[in-house]
C-alpha cells in the first residue's frame, strides 16, 4: 500500500512538473512573440524617424535657399534705390520739381485716353 501511495505521489509530481514545463514553454513562446512585435515596432519607428529627418533636412535647406534669395533681392533693391536717388538728385540739380511730374502724369493719362491729340515728345516728360 505504501508503495502504491509513493507511485501515486510520484505520478502526481511528474504530472505537475510536466504541466509546469508546458506552461513555461507556452510563456516563453508568448514572450518571444511580444519581443518580435516590439523589435518590429522599433524598426518601423527608426524608419519613420529617418524619413522625418530627411524631410526636415530638405525643409531646412529650402529655408536657407529662400533666405539667401531674399538677402540677394534685398541687396538688389537697395542698389536700385541708390541709383534712383542719384538720378533724382541729378534731375533736381537740373531744375526738376515734383509738380512737373504731376503735370506730366496728367498729360500722359490724357494722351493714353485719347483726350489730347497732340503727340508727346520725350521732353514733355
Amino acid at each position: 500500500m505504501e508503495h502504491d501511495r509513493t507511485e501515486v505521489r510520484e505520478g502526481a509530481e511528474r504530472n505537475f512538473t510536466r504541466q509546469l514545463v508546458e506552461e513555461l514553454h507556452q510563456r516563453e513562446g508568448e514572450v518571444h512573440e511580444i519581443q518580435q512585435k516590439a523589435e518590429q515596432a522599433l524598426l518601423e519607428a527608426k524608419k519613420l524617424t529617418s524619413q522625418y529627418q530627411k524631410e526636415a533636412e530638405k525643409c531646412t535647406s529650402g529655408m536657407e535657399t529662400c533666405e539667401e534669395a531674399r538677402e540677394k533681392a534685398e541687396a538688389v533693391l537697395e542698389a536700385q534705390r541708390e541709383v534712383s536717388s542719384m538720378w533724382e538728385l541729378r534731375a533736381r540739380q537740373k531744375g526738376w520739381k515734383e509738380s512737373h511730374l504731376a503735370a506730366n502724369v496728367q498729360s500722359i493719362k490724357a494722351a493714353l485716353e485719347g483726350e489730347d491729340s497732340a503727340t508727346m515728345a520725350v521732353t514733355d516728360l
